[in-house]
């Protein structure tokens, strides 16, 4: 498999398959694909892999492409403006572990499935859920992430605190939890909620400067009332 990514603004990774070579992703992940390509949707891994996507913010079911002739293209969309991120997991032997949302596609030879938290403070109080997903395998994941991606590589005991929505990914030896902002004045003054991410490494990170949700909410105001 060949890969590009095309575009800054919401960019797509365009794939050119050799026959019988075949990638998936979550449903409704394509944007266009030439001639050549055969789709087929499963519940991918069995059911209670599906549903423990689903609890991931994840698709139940996964769309499969695969070439039926050399050459064949297929390309897959980010859904908000921010950039695609390729992941060669033959460099992770265990694998990466991902925030709900930034999967975006895979090559086969790649598993992903959910993974829970090391603390439970970081599932109830993280803003990721409980449930987060861990990609492993002998290929690319390609991720989806909010705006700009920055990548820090963490050294043994080094800290690195994230406003909640800004994690895309971390290698497993990254120690993942939740610390509460301190002082009054700052929780209820500060703008930044109550709660930061804090990443002990060492390992790779990868955040992102757009928090989705936030970007959300600050257009709200702006939405038009309903009238009834």
């Amino acid at each position: 498999m060949d890969y590009k990514i095309i575009g800054q603004t919401v960019p797509v990774v365009e794939m050119t398959l050799s026959a019988g070579e075949s990638v998936y992703t979550q449903s409704g992940g394509m944007a266009y694909q030439t001639s050549g390509i055969e789709m087929n949707t499963n519940a991918r891994g069995g059911v209670m892999k599906s549903l423990g996507r689903m609890f991931a913010g994840e698709s139940i079911f996964m769309a499969n492409y695969k070439a039926t002739v050399e050459g064949a293209k297929v390309a897959f969309a980010s859904t908000v403006p921010g950039s695609i991120i390729p992941v060669d997991l033959r460099e992770y032997p265990q694998g990466f572990i991902l925030q709900k949302g930034a999967f975006l596609c895979a090559e086969q030879s790649v598993n992903t499935s959910i993974a829970f938290t090391r603390k439970i403070s970081a599932g109830f109080f993280g803003g990721e859920g409980f449930i987060l997903q861990k990609s492993e395998g002998a290929g690319h994941v390609f991720l989806e992430v909010d705006g700009d991606s920055i990548e820090k590589v963490l050294q043994p005991g080094e800290v690195l605190k994230v406003d909640t929505g800004n994690v895309v990914a971390f290698e497993p030896s990254v120690s993942y939890e939740i610390e509460t902002v301190k002082g009054l004045g700052n929780i209820f003054l500060g703008g930044e909620g109550l709660f930061l991410t804090k990443l002990v490494g060492p390992g790779r990170v990868i955040l992102q400067s757009q928090n989705i949700k936030d970007f959300a909410g600050r257009l709200i105001p702006y939405m038009p009332a309903s009238r009834n």
